[in-house]
């Protein structure tokens, strides 16, 4: 398969059944949530492989145009007011990349059932994007501290086949870079298509916390039993 996206892989025992395809947030990459698998209490469930992509290097506006890792360009505009545009072209390229990821992960024998996406900030933007839209069921779609993209466009793209799919969303009530409001707006927005949403709400800021950390696992234990 031509062009994937190099990734980190972390599998928590032979032989895999389930894989959780976890996209890193803004300037960051694959490494940043590589610590975090070991703490989500996953002895008790089949062997997992966490895969951690590195998002391609892109001019990022806002940042002065530096060339960073980015699913995609943020511009000053884009964070006008308490909703947030987001650079389609941009998001559309990155669903693209990690539908290609999900299909390798097909290949290599994960039943498509057992595929999460997960994401932070940025990263939980394009497991929206992409989990909603996907033709075939996927086992879950994890957002972090994040918003849901060309939201206008949801009705129209979304795919039946992820209608039922469980939604993990959490945010920070002190977030200064994707606003609490922007996060809940997006949660309620998706509760009120009929997606089946859990919430969670924590007193940080743009980060991961502990309790969100135990709140994850118990999340991907419950989703990955059914």
């Amino acid at each position: 398969m031509a062009n994937l996206l190099e990734a980190i892989e972390v599998e928590t025992g032979k032989n895999p059944a389930a894989s959780v395809i976890w996209m890193h947030g803004l300037g960051a990459d694959g490494n940043d949530f590589v610590p975090v698998v070991s703490e989500l209490g996953l002895s008790g469930v089949p062997a997992v492989r966490f895969v951690f992509p590195h998002a391609p290097m892109r001019a990022v506006t806002i940042n002065n145009g530096y060339v960073m890792r980015a699913w995609y360009d943020v511009s000053p505009a884009d964070l006008a007011g308490n909703s947030r545009r987001a650079d389609e072209r941009g998001v559309r390229e990155s669903q693209a990349q990690i539908e290609a990821l999900i299909e390798r992960e097909s290949a290599r024998g994960i039943a498509l059932g057992r595929v999460i996406l997960a994401g932070f900030s940025q990263g939980g933007a394009i497991a929206l994007q992409t989990g909603l839209r996907y033709a075939e069921p996927l086992a879950g779609i994890m957002a972090l501290s994040t918003y849901l993209p060309l939201a206008e466009s949801v009705p129209l793209e979304a795919a039946a086949a992820n209608k039922a799919t469980p939604i993990f969303m959490a945010h920070g009530t002190f977030d200064p870079v994707v606003p609490y409001a922007m996060g809940a707006g997006s949660m309620t927005y998706l509760t009120g298509l009929g997606y089946p949403m859990e919430w969670h709400v924590y007193p940080m800021q743009h980060s991961v916390c502990l309790d969100e950390i135990q709140d994850i696992g118990a999340w991907l234990r419950k989703v990955l039993a059914a």
